[in-house]
């Protein structure tokens, strides 16, 4: 129903995680090279269990690659420079979810390349940096399927 798209992940274990919430809600996951680890990570096969068997993802070269293989309808960045918040959009089947590297976020050319309407972020207390990856893939996740009633 949905595409979680990770752009150049850096941490086997938050993917490892992404791959078993993927998998439990039947959402795509998307992985956009490069990554800091192989898919073979001991570190990520861990966190991931058996899931990863039961999870669908795809690898592409870059972002346009997944454009291309994929054709969402709409793709939608999260970032803590973003001003609009994930609880606000009305997320629809297909949407790919965006979330960028654990150290850095989304790269600022990629950030403008989107419109206002498509970067949104998850609030957080005043003078805080980020969530954790896999935390905020699935609080965005959750909150798209709970808006289709979790079918």
């Amino acid at each position: 129903m949905f595409n979680v798209v990770l752009y150049q992940p850096e941490i086997p274990p938050n993917t490892g995680n992404i791959i078993r919430l993927c998998a439990n809600v039947g959402a795509v996951l998307h992985l956009i090279r490069p990554f800091a680890f192989e898919l073979e990570d001991r570190r990520l096969r861990r966190a991931g269990l058996d899931y990863r068997e039961w999870a669908t993802v795809q690898v592409h070269d870059s972002l346009e690659a997944f454009e291309q293989a994929a054709s969402p309808p709409r793709l939608l960045g999260f970032s803590t420079k973003a001003t609009r918040c994930y609880a606000a959009l009305r997320y629809r089947p297909g949407d790919a979810l965006l979330f960028g590297p654990e150290t850095r976020g989304l790269p600022a050319p990629l950030l403008h390349s989107l419109s206002e309407r498509q970067t949104l972020r998850i609030p957080m207390r005043p003078g805080n940096r980020s969530l954790n990856l896999s935390n905020a893939v699935a609080v965005v996740l959750y909150e798209a399927w709970r808006q289709h009633h979790f079918a």
